[in-house]
């Protein structure tokens, strides 16, 4: 279950997300009258020219941004923070607002949840360190690469432009 610091801090983030999907935010406002399911959150880490992001290969996922379950006694952010460091060994400071948040389910057995997407720009020549059999890699945003959740290339690229639009980048 849920803690209510974490549960508080998903409902801050995703009111401040830059994009929703998947009804989230009504979801949430559902989900917060009982007992929750573990939150789940991401990072979507873009080069800085925000033609590439650096993605996880999961053993059955495909390849998805670094991420997971937040943990006991953590916010969403800071479970975004401890999984990039974690997957990649990568510690930048994720940017102010949430890029996004929806609702999905991780693995057919288990049930939908809410996942926050927090963003980062780093150098592309920054050295990542990967877990043992999940290779990071740099995918670029004009190809497609091949994930369990076929939405996110499409709402990881209109991110890169709204950041694009926003330091004046057309």
């Amino acid at each position: 279950m849920v803690d209510k610091r974490a549960v508080e801090a998903a409902v801050m983030d995703a009111q401040r997300a830059v994009a929703e999907f998947d009804g989230a935010c009504q979801w949430l406002a559902a989900a917060r009258q009982g007992p929750m399911e573990p939150l789940a959150a991401e990072v979507w880490v873009f080069d800085e020219a925000l033609a590439q992001v650096l993605l996880v290969k999961h053993r059955w996922r495909g390849w998805v941004p670094p991420g997971g379950k937040v943990e006991a006694g953590e916010t969403p952010r800071e479970g975004a923070s401890r999984e990039l460091l974690e997957e990649a060994g990568l510690q930048p400071e994720l940017l102010p607002d949430p890029a996004a948040v929806a609702v999905r389910s991780y693995h057919p057995d288990y049930p939908v949840t809410l996942g926050l997407s927090y963003a980062t720009v780093v150098d592309v020549a920054t050295r990542f360190v990967a877990e043992d059999g999940q290779p990071v890699a740099w995918m670029r945003l004009d190809e497609v690469w091949e994930s369990y959740f076929p939405d996110d290339l499409f709402r990881i690229r209109q991110h890169a432009a709204w950041m694009a639009d926003r330091m004046g980048r057309h």
